[in-house]
């Protein structure tokens, strides 16, 4: 069998980042949503191992303790991380594994896995049309969109540090590009697929 793929989905809040991932799972057969672990408490209609997978604050600082995380972080009094061993199995069955996660998220994911990992930036066209896009959500005060906001900013600086960036003008469109690059994600050649050629090429 051959090794899975990681595929990499960053972009502002607002930016049709969901919209686009909730595409690439219901159209590539073999893709995955990497599921993230959290101490928050779990919601309603929220499934545990589906939405996230929920453990205590405890049991997350003892897998921070055993460094079963590549990344983590705090956000308002919770903890969020990536497991390492849950990625590990999920390439190893040959999954495309699809991650939304910031751009700190990115570095550290692809720092692990550089020879399998495929990034992709998704922005809106201008910061007034992602401002449009947050107000029209409904979701968020005035405070809440100034943040994001920002945080786009700073986002957009680690723009050069993706392999693809994508401008959402046009959600179908937007959709359409980045499952190319998803199915693009097969040919990138891994450390043991390169070893293995040239131990036959040099038969």
């Amino acid at each position: 069998m051959n090794r899975g793929r990681i595929l990499i989905v960053s972009g502002p809040s607002g930016s049709g980042k969901s919209s686009v991932i909730n595409y690439l799972l219901a159209e590539l057969e073999n893709a995955v949503l990497s599921v993230s672990t959290t101490s928050r408490k779990i919601r309603d209609r929220e499934i545990d191992g589906v939405d996230y997978n929920f453990v205590t604050r405890e049991e997350f600082i003892k897998l921070i303790k055993e460094d079963k995380f590549l990344e983590y972080e705090e956000v308002h009094g919770n903890l969020y991380g990536s497991r390492r061993d849950l990625i590990e199995d999920a390439l190893e069955f040959g999954k495309l594994l699809i991650f939304d996660v910031d751009t700190r998220g990115m570095a550290s994911i692809k720092k692990f896995f550089p020879d399998v990992t495929v990034t992709v930036f998704i922005t809106t066209p201008s910061r007034d049309i992602l401002e449009e896009r947050l107000i029209k959500r409904g979701t968020e005060n005035k405070d809440s969109i100034k943040k994001r906001l920002v945080n786009a900013v700073e986002e957009m600086k680690a723009l050069s540090n993706f392999d693809y960036f994508v401008v959402n003008d046009n959600l179908e469109k937007a959709k359409a590009d980045v499952f190319q690059i998803a199915k693009l994600t097969e040919y990138k050649p891994s450390k043991s697929l390169t070893s293995a050629l040239i131990e036959i090429w040099a038969l």
